[in-house]
């Protein structure tokens, strides 16, 4: 049984109708060191210079907005290394910070779906959600797209969070009153622009969960 609570109701939550969730530490577990570990075995000392969850580079950038598709990532990660890697290699040293669905989360999700407008908007990639979609399926027998009513994923939307541009998008594009929308991530940097459009927002944080969201 999921604890909600009903004190966050005083905050006027009980206004909201939609409901916008990023993915990475929100719904799927995730551990960007494990893709720093998997590519330093494979010879990358430096992957975090690169990419973690607070910072990116150019090239990664590029990807995650699908400005370049899989093959020139996988090849501009290969021309990192000093050594010959295998695609392969690279793909599964890519995949290895994404984690498991806990069940209770995906749970919640069909439960809320049947009250609010459920949206996603994840800062992701087609290598990456090809992965974490097939998992899902493999568990649980849906696809993202069945527990949203639309998913929004930065390279096919070409934008990103922080950016007001995608926030303005998911808004314009499903009809959502900003003051009637709840954004849930757990990335802080990504809320003020958020913010300023009138959305409201919810952090989770470090040893929380969207199970400890009143809704």
């Amino acid at each position: 049984m999921v604890y909600l609570d009903l004190s966050f109701l005083i905050l006027g939550m009980q206004h909201i109708k939609n409901i916008i969730f990023d993915l990475g530490g929100v719904i799927l577990n995730i551990d960007f060191k494990k893709t720093e570990e998997a590519f330093k075995q494979l010879g990358l000392d430096n992957f975090s210079n690169h990419i973690s969850q607070f910072h990116i580079t150019d090239f990664f950038r590029q990807y995650e907005t699908g400005q370049i598709d899989d093959d020139e990532f996988v090849k501009g990660i290969a021309g990192l290394m000093e050594n010959p890697v295998e695609s392969q290699q690279i793909i599964k040293a890519w995949n290895a910070l994404l984690l498991d669905f806990p069940p209770e989360r995906i749970e919640l999700l069909k439960r809320l779906k049947k009250k609010y407008r459920l949206f996603l908007l994840s800062n992701t990639n087609s290598i990456h959600l090809k992965e974490f979609n097939q998992r899902l399926f493999n568990e649980y027998g849906v696809y993202l797209e069945d527990l949203f009513e639309k998913a929004y994923y930065s390279h096919t939307a070409k934008l990103r969070k922080p950016e007001a541009a995608i926030y303005e998008m998911v808004l314009n594009e499903n009809n959502l009153i900003p003051e009637e929308t709840l954004f849930v991530d757990d990335t802080a940097a990504n809320f003020p622009e958020a913010e300023k459009l009138g959305i409201r927002i919810h952090h989770v944080k470090p040893g929380t969960s969207i199970l400890n969201i009143a809704l």
